[in-house]
């Protein structure tokens, strides 16, 4: 396939309008298949066979391969596996290593809370003194200084879209003598990304919002080319060992980027991720990225043309927005409920956030009017205001 609009790779259920594609991208066709006959001709009659027969030990690094092509680092240099949480802390561990003599893990008050809270655990084991030092974002760059061994920043901030501008906020931190670790899971599918370029020690990410990898995809982690021999793993899992099925008692690390290993892969998760990323093979990010805009642009204008109600949360220069638009209402919770009772799916952010997301891919700009329509009449006519949109679920 060429260009970005590719509807027809995706089955999206009659009637609706997604718009949520920033927190679980939809089902590529293709991959139920293909996780099918993995199943049955694969596990079934392989059975352990399969490991070395279908290529299964391979997998992570082959993924993170293609991974890689879209967040702008080289081959051998993406790993795939287990969360992103644990991608968190496997990160700043071996981030810290690298200036022992600094204490503080510094980020953003607008990063996202998993990440704190590992960061907070990784200083809990650590003890020395260490401790996680948190600015609002505009004051990052202000807060670096000799004490700061690492700082851990998400590029698009999960509830409003603003974006870091990572090459210029890597060089100041690395100007400070810090290690810059980014989190990728509003960027990876969704805006253009060079990790090469940035010249950032490591970046960690999910697949299973823009990329399509499906719930609970696995996560990966980046190393810059000229670190992957010398990192020191803290999660030295037994598939990150230089031979592991010497089955030796003592860890000794892996060759380059397999020593971010840990576990045993995800199989069937990493198979349908391997299909989901076949359809980027011929995207250009700049292109998708162009879309994408153009989409947030007219969904911006439309609703604040419609919708008075509703006041934009997200950053007005899409210079600096990522790939999606919030709205602040004060029931915006029972306000999306009711949205997505009538076929256009976000989602909610506490304490006010209304979230949007944008993704060329499926989308167009008569989905975008439509969705529009449909937001407009729920919030002119109050539908909102029902007791069945205000009692939350657990996953908002």
């Amino acid at each position: 396939m060429s260009g970005i609009l590719r509807k027809e790779a995706f089955i999206l259920p009659e009637g609706v309008i997604y718009l949520d594609g920033n927190s679980l991208g939809p089902l590529p066709k293709a991959v139920a298949a293909r996780v099918q006959k993995m199943i049955a001709d694969e596990w079934g009659d392989m059975l352990i066979r399969g490991w070395n027969g279908a290529g299964w030990m391979d997998q992570p690094s082959r993924v993170g391969n293609q991974v890689a092509r879209i967040i702008g680092a080289p081959d051998g240099t993406v790993v795939m596996g287990d969360t992103l949480s644990l991608k968190v802390f496997q990160a700043l561990a071996a981030a810290v290593k690298m200036t022992p003599k600094r204490r503080v893990i510094l980020s953003d008050t607008g990063n996202f809370p998993s990440d704190l809270y590992m960061a907070e655990g990784l200083v809990g084991l650590l003890e020395q003194g260490y401790e996680l030092r948190k600015v609002a974002p505009e004051e990052v760059l202000g807060a670096v200084d000799e004490d700061v061994a690492v700082v851990m920043l998400t590029q698009v901030d999960y509830r409003t879209g603003r974006t870091h501008d990572m090459k210029a906020v890597t060089k100041a931190v690395q100007a400070k003598g810090a290690v810059m670790l980014w989190d990728l899971a509003h960027s990876a599918g969704a805006i253009e990304v060079d990790l090469a370029g940035s010249n950032c020690e490591f970046a960690i990410g999910c697949t299973y919002k823009y990329l399509n990898g499906g719930p609970g995809a696995p996560a990966f982690i980046y190393v810059r080319s000229d670190l992957v021999e010398t990192i020191e793993p803290a999660l030295s899992g037994w598939l990150g060992h230089r031979q592991p099925f010497a089955f030796d008692l003592s860890y000794k690390a892996g060759a380059g980027i397999e020593r971010m290993r840990v576990g045993t892969p995800p199989v069937i998760q990493l198979t349908a991720l391997e299909v989901a990323m076949e359809l980027w093979a011929d995207v250009d990010m700049a292109q998708l990225r162009a879309e994408s805009i153009k989409l947030q642009e007219q969904f911006i204008m439309e609703i604040e043309r419609d919708v008075p109600q509703l006041t934009l949360a997200s950053p007005r220069d899409s210079a600096v927005r990522g790939s999606q638009v919030s709205f602040r209402f004060h029931e915006g919770y029972a306000a999306m409920q009711a949205v997505i009772d009538r076929g256009v799916i976000g989602d909610f952010r506490a304490p006010d956030i209304m979230r949007f997301g944008f993704t060329p891919m499926y989308l167009d700009s008569g989905d975008i009017s439509a969705a529009v329509a449909i937001i407009a009449d729920v919030m002119s006519n109050n539908l909102w205001d029902q007791e069945k949109y205000k009692t939350k679920s657990k996953v908002t």
